[in-house]
Parts: structure tokens; sequence; C-alpha cells
């Protein structure tokens, strides 16, 4: 391995542990000072990217105007006829729950408008749903979709000679119950034959192969158009108590209480298939991974519009969600105290001076807009996560101008969606119903991960994800087979009371 290299001037001494020269070896590595060739977390930062060259071969292909000064002069138009547009509709009452009162906005609750007909309708469809085995629903699922094609020989690429030792391994993943007490419970499959499936059939691609075939079947279920068009998701993470002794990715967050734990971040399209999960640290921040779903999970999904709440939400995914042609539609909790920004100067707009910000720097964004092009092109390609980004580019706030840039066009963005949420109730509604998506999700999985008091008790992150893994396709699984047999109970409810179950109910 070679010796570290350092950026900046090379008659500066690297950073000593005792501060005297800037932050200690470990800081400076993080904010990217300096960088160990040959190493996976601490690169030089652009080595994680495209090169120019090659990432101008991409722009052509991004959904953005790709020239500096076209881009900002056609968003500087639009923020401005917007906020000018704004103005007048705030001044003039016209805003449905919405109001200023003495220089601040005021939000009104959205109400429920479920009517009493879609709840009876709910609990009958229930009470005609079949009750199935776990293990019975995984087979018709695995017949349906040939998803454990997916699950081949790590060496030979092979397909298993037994379906039902995958599914019980499947299972001992996904409901925590682990291969020992899933060889006990199953008829057939023994310890051994578990351990070596485990070892040698499963892996995250085959994983992901065999969740990505669940989707698409999922998708093109045609009763699936009743709860949306396909083209939305949702993401949210949701926490796991540890054991007491703390794991590689276990830490304590408060406000889940005082044991440790970690959280799974997953993406829910709107018709209720699970895309998407991975672990992540109870403390770290979900922003960074909204991306990574849609980029990384949803290649075959024709999503454009994404919801998520307030801890998803930063300047940075606004832009990136906008290069990478997403609407980035997040539920913000604090959405009135946030300031909207504008490339003119804030007094232009009379009447909503107290809710300006200062002005939007797009001469920042203009210096580096070749290196913010590398950027979506890279994720675009799949080089890079978009999460290991972020999380580069957080590192680096101290020195790095592109973080900065690419906040501030995050902030013309954030302006944007922020006035849509203002003046669209249906807006602020579809996003409240695609959360509300996720949280059935977030019981689903409650339900299912149930052993060991729904505790994650391995050590290591790779058998995390596992087990994450596993949750993620018997939640699919079970969406899927919902689906059709929801589909039937509507069906026969038709029959029986002709005009009950249609489309306006369902």
């Amino acid at each position: 391995m070679e010796a570290p290299h350092y950026r900046g001037r090379p008659s500066r001494p690297p950073a000593l542990r005792d501060g005297r020269h800037g932050h200690p070896p470990r800081s400076a590595l993080r904010a990217g000072d300096i960088w160990v060739e040959g190493t996976r977390n601490y690169r030089r930062f652009d080595t994680y990217l495209l090169s120019r060259r090659d990432a101008e071969k991409v722009a052509d292909s991004l959904p953005f105007q790709t020239d500096a000064a076209a881009f900002l002069e056609e968003r500087a138009r639009t923020l401005d006829w917007r906020l000018r547009r704004f103005a007048k509709q705030i001044k003039a009452n016209r805003l449905k729950g919405v109001s200023l009162e003495r220089d601040r906005l005021k939000l009104q609750p959205m109400p429920a408008i479920t009517p009493p007909e879609a709840e009876v309708l709910d609990r009958r469809l229930d009470a005609l749903l079949p009750r199935v085995r776990i293990t019975e629903l995984l087979v018709e699922v695995a017949e349906r979709t040939g998803f454990l094609s997916a699950f081949r020989d790590l060496r030979s690429g092979k397909e298993h000679d037994n379906p039902h030792a995958i599914l019980a391994a499947i299972l001992a993943d996904g409901s925590n119950l682990g291969l020992e007490r899933m060889a006990n419970a199953s008829d057939g499959v023994s310890y051994a034959q578990l351990a070596w499936t485990h070892n040698w059939y499963l892996s995250p691609e085959n994983y992901q192969a065999a969740l990505g075939m669940i989707v698409a079947a999922h998708h093109d279920l045609p009763f699936t158009r009743h709860w949306g068009a396909g083209t939305s998701s949702s993401s949210d993470g949701q926490f796991f108590r540890t054991g007491r002794s703390r794991s590689a990715a276990a830490d304590i967050n408060a406000k889940y209480g005082g044991e440790p734990g970690l959280k799974i971040y997953s993406h829910l399209s709107d018709h209720f298939a699970s895309f998407g999960s991975r672990i992540m640290s109870a403390t770290a921040g979900e922003a960074p991974y909204v991306l990574d779903g849609l980029m990384l999970g949803a290649d075959a999904l024709p999503l454009h519009e994404h919801y998520t709440d307030t801890g998803g939400a930063t300047d940075h995914v606004f832009g990136l969600c906008h290069l990478l042609g997403f609407r980035f539609v997040p539920r913000l909790r604090d959405i009135a105290d946030r300031k909207l920004g504008s490339i003119a100067t804030p007094s232009t707009y009379k009447g909503i001076e107290s809710l300006m910000g200062r002005t939007i720097k797009t001469a920042a964004i203009q210096a580096d807009w070749d290196d913010i092009i590398r950027i979506a092109a890279s994720i675009k390609e799949g080089v890079v996560a978009p999460s290991a980004i972020l999380r580069k580019l957080a590192a680096y706030k101290r020195q790095n101008r592109l973080d900065f840039a690419l906040a501030e066009l995050g902030r013309i963005e954030r302006t944007l969606f922020t006035l849509d949420w203002l003046e669209q109730p249906d807006l602020r509604r579809t996003c409240q119903a695609g959360l509300n998506k996720g949280e059935a999700r977030h019981t689903r999985a409650a339900a299912i991960y149930t052993n060991r008091q729904g505790r994650f008790t391995d050590r290591s992150i790779e058998n995390q994800e596992y087990r994450a893994s596993g949750l993620n396709l018997l939640i699919a699984a079970i969406a899927y087979w919902n689906t059709i047999y929801m589909d039937r109970a509507a069906q026969h409810l038709e029959v029986k009371r002709p005009g009950f179950s249609g489309g306006s109910f369902i």
C-alpha cells in the first residue's frame, strides 16, 4: 500500500493528533485532506467518479439541460415566475389550507377523506382472503414468479436440486428463526443441508435478483392499478433492537429508547412492492440512502416521484433527484420555518419578504458545473452509489466547493417543491398516502420478524444484511400473494353484488 497523499500545499505537514496543525489524521482522512491509494473508503475523490471524458459521453442522456448557463437561466425564470405567483395567491388568500399570519406560514392539517364504504369493503375483502401457511405461500409465489431460479450455486451457477431447502433458508433469514431452529421445524431438511444451501446459494446478488423477479411480476398484476400508477415510491427507516452485546452496526439512538439497535432503510412502490432494503446505523442520517434504492434497486420500475419524511430530505437530495429525473416529495415537518430561496434579490417578492432567505449563489453552481455533471453521470451509470458520494461530500464540507454548489442547486429545487406543496393540496395528500403505505410495510415487517423478540442478534454486518434481505423478500412475496387473492375476492363480491366492488370503492 502506498503512503498517504496530501491535498493542498506540499510544504504543509500532515494533521497531527494533538490538533496543532488541524484535525487529527482520522478526521483528515474523512475530510479528504489526505487519501490512501489502494483502499476502498479513503480513495482520492476523483476515483469514485467517471473520468471527465466518459462523463461527457453520458451527459447527453441525462434528463436536464447540461449547459450551465442555459440550465440556470431556465431555473431562474421558472423560480421567479413561481415566487411572484405565490406572493399574489397568498396575499389574495387563494391557497387552500395555507395562510400567512404575522409573517409566518400556517398550514392546516389535511382532513381524512376515506369514505365509510371503503372501510366496509376493506373488511369484506379481508374476510374472504384464504388463510395460508407462510411455507405454502412461498411455494405458490415461487411457482408463479420463478424467483427460485435466481438462487444458483455461487461456483457452478447450477440451480438447487431441492427447492424446499432454498425456501427454508430464506425463511430462516427473513423470520429471524435461524438455520438450526428452521431445521428443527422442517420435515426432510437437515441443519447440514440448510447450512450448505445458505453458504453456496444465498448471496446479496441472488437475493436482489429474486426480489426483482417478484416485484416485476407484482407490478404486472392488473389489480395493482387500484393503488396507483406504479410510478411513485416511498422510503423510510425502521428501527430494530439488537442483543445486549452491541454489534458492529448497533448504536443507541435516544429517539428509539435506551437500547442499542439498527435500522433497515426500505423502499416501497405505490403498488406495495418492497423493492429495496439495507442495514444502516440507528444514528446515521437517512438522506444519503434515498437515491440508493431508486438507482440500484428499481431499474425495471417506471418511477419518477418519490416520498420521504423529514429525515430523508436535504438540499443535496433535492438537487440530485432533479438531475437524475425524479420528483422528490418529502413531508417536511418544519416546512413553514424553512426559508425560500431566490436568484433575484429577495426584496423583489413583495408581501413574502419574511419567508425569503439569502440569495442563491448561482456563480458557485456554475463554477463547479462540470463536476456536478460528473456526479450525476457516475450515479446514472452505476459507477458509484449515491450514498457514497453524499457521505463523501458531507465529510468534505469544510473544504469542498462542490458540496456547497450542489447544495445551492438543491435550494432551487427545494424552493420550487415548497411552492408546489403549498399550492397543491392533492400533492400533500398523495405524499401522506405514500408514506402511509410505508408504515403498513413496517407493520408487516414487525409481524414477520418475530423470533428472538424481533432482535438482530448477529454480530456481523454481513449476516445482518442477509436477515434484512430475507425479510424484504418475504414482505414482497406476501404482498404479491395478497394482491392476487384480493383481486379474486373483489371479483367474487362483484358477482354477488354488481357495482359494490367497482373502481369507485377500490
